[in-house]
């Protein structure tokens, strides 16, 4: 299988920084029995695979993370 490289512009409209994730203090889910992790980093929440921890990150503004949680509580989102 041939190795691919491919260039991600950022979306318009957005306002997050390119976040250093390298030296994050990653945090599992569920007690440790989850599949993903969350790091603070800059102001910021990234979630990731915690199987795949080289794929990229999920980036949430403190705003964009509560609503997120709140909506998972509420059976929005399946964190399995």
């Amino acid at each position: 299988m041939a190795d691919s490289t491919t260039t991600h512009k950022p979306l318009s409209g957005w306002d997050k920084p390119e976040l250093d994730l390298s030296g994050a203090d990653w945090q599992s889910s569920s007690r440790g029995t989850g599949d993903v992790q969350i790091a603070f980093v800059e102001g910021f929440i990234a979630m990731r695979n915690s199987g795949r921890p080289e794929s990229p990150s999920l980036i949430f503004s403190p705003a964009e993370w509560r609503a997120f949680v709140i909506n998972a509580r509420d059976g929005e989102f399946d964190l399995t």
